[in-house]
């Protein structure tokens, strides 16, 4: 078992060190323009800067945001727009003028480059009214909210995406941003993040998008597969029906994202698209990655990723899941450096960093699977550990097989009863190869131990795991590999042990419990 090492977060002032998942995160200065600088894809093609070097104003409204563009002496002087409250319908004029192309209904960046849009202060909220981005470059938009933004012929309409580009863009970089709906298509809504008509280096780092139909696009068409170059990252995707996004043609760079509920379908590589999907957690969702919905195929690298209660559909003619056990059918080579966090890290890291008004903390990239044991704040990485395959198993009761514990399981194979039998012949067994097992109890019962004993012939199939709190939801631990597990004594109705990953169909002999 690795030896857990802590999470670091880094902030615009530095680097916060974390003694432990649970350690809480320390505020950070009031958000400035594009603090660390752009990241992934946005770092090619010449870079992405912003306004960086240039004048620096205020806005509280969209019509003064338009009158910073149009008051520049040329569409490519540069600016930084610090923006701070609530911007919509009621305060956005079109402005005219020689270094701008502006339109009431939206903030539109039309044919001109070198601008940064920042939310400051108390926040930047972009109430039912989106973002477009047409025919520009070298285009940053950081720490702001776009919320319920309605498709064309809505009674607030401006296009439909929260964020859109379109029309020979190039260099874009979205960070800690929230861009969420109220419903799906059929309630008016569209795309929260989408790339259309030969969109290229553009990266959407450490946000937020949630509570729609459809999370983004890029290609708008089968035939429209100009667009690509583009890296998401330590994003959360959160209830959404499909496309997180959907890919046409292009290359994109998915990694250390935490997806939570994709209803119908996640990551849907099509029309000659490819993906390399890296260290990503996917968690209660459906059809995660592949090709859905067309015949037209698209290709995905997969590495490191870890899926949680994933659930897959039987391949079809317009049907191709990558799942149950996802394997790469391309490859996909990356020219920036990036650094990685463990998938099983990416929970705890995603929700302390990404979306509006987090101080734009991000990650070091050195997260390893586990966090210390927080009466351990500063382990020593030559400290010996248990050997999790120890068959012994801790002392005491085994609390599993007392009067009152019962058992319960998702993604159930075989009879969730066989690891509470004390018998080692009997097996549960998920119906692929992730899924969830629980012991539970009539009253709170104080637990700090399991033992997960694998069955004979399948030892080492277990990877990636959680052991859970059933009663509120929290991760007690995480690590990998079968065997004896350690967490601080918690007095909970329900334990939960979840495997993430395995090399095949895991059994799970016994899951013992104890109480020291």
């Amino acid at each position: 078992m690795r030896r857990p090492v802590a999470i670091r977060l880094s902030a615009a002032v530095g680097t916060l060190a974390l003694a432990a998942a649970t350690t809480a995160v320390l505020s950070a200065p009031e958000a400035s323009a594009a603090a660390g600088g752009a990241t992934g894809y946005a770092t090619q093609n010449g870079g992405t800067t912003g306004g960086a070097g240039g004048q620096t104003v205020r806005a509280t409204t969209g019509t003064a945001i338009h009158q910073a563009l149009c008051n520049r002496a040329s569409s490519s002087t540069p600016i930084v727009i610090q923006v701070e409250g609530t911007i919509n319908h009621g305060n956005t004029s079109q402005v005219s003028g020689g270094s701008c192309s502006t339109a009431a209904d939206k903030i539109e960046l039309k044919k001109i480059s070198n601008v940064t849009i920042v939310g400051v202060g108390s926040g930047a909220v972009f109430d039912q009214l989106g973002i477009h981005i047409r025919e520009s470059s070298n285009i940053i938009i950081q720490n702001v909210t776009v919320r319920n933004v309605k498709k064309s012929g809505s009674p607030l309409s401006n296009g439909g995406d929260a964020i859109g580009m379109e029309s020979d863009v190039r260099n874009v970089w979205v960070d800690h941003a929230t861009l969420e709906a109220s419903g799906g298509e059929a309630e008016g809504y569209d795309g929260l993040f989408d790339m259309k008509d030969n969109t290229q280096y553009v990266t959407l780092s450490y946000s937020v998008l949630r509570n729609s139909g459809r999370g983004g696009l890029i290609g708008s068409s089968e035939s429209d597969v100009s667009n690509g170059y583009v890296t998401f990252h330590h994003n959360l995707y959160e209830n959404l029906d499909s496309r997180a996004p959907l890919l046409r043609g292009g290359i994109a760079h998915i990694y250390n994202n935490h997806y939570v509920h994709l209803n119908e379908s996640g990551i849907n590589s099509r029309a000659g698209a490819k993906a390399r999907v890296d260290n990503n957690y996917f968690e209660d969702s459906k059809d995660v990655l592949g090709t859905f919905y067309t015949d037209a195929a698209g290709s995905w690298q997969v590495s490191g990723n870890i899926f949680d209660n994933v659930t897959w559909s039987e391949r079809g003619e317009d049907n191709n899941p990558a799942g149950p056990n996802p394997q790469s059918n391309t490859s996909v080579s990356i020219p920036y450096s990036y650094s990685l966090d463990d998938a099983a890290c990416v929970p705890g890291i995603v929700s302390r960093t990404a979306g509006a008004n987090k101080g734009l903390k991000v990650s070091d990239g050195s997260c390893s699977a586990q966090s210390p044991d927080p009466t351990d704040p500063t382990p020593d990485p030559t400290d010996p550990t248990p050997d999790p395959t120890d068959p012994t198993g801790p002392s005491g009761t085994n609390l599993s097989l007392g009067a009152g514990a019962d058992g319960s399981s998702k993604a159930s194979g075989t009879s969730y009863g066989n690891v509470r039998d004390g018998d080692l012949s009997t097996y549960w067994s998920p119906a692929g190869s992730t899924g969830s097992i629980s012991v539970k109890w009539g009253s709170a019962t104080t637990v700090s131990k399991v033992a997960i004993k694998e069955a004979a012939g399948s030892a080492g199939a277990i990877g990636s795991w959680k052991v859970v709190n059933g009663d509120t939801g929290a991760t007690l631990t995480s690590g990998s590999g079968a065997g004896v597990i350690t967490f601080p004594a918690t007095s909970q109705k329900k334990v939960t042990f979840t495997i993430t990953s395995a090399s095949g169909t895991p059994k799970v002999a016994e899951f013992e419990t104890y109480a020291g």
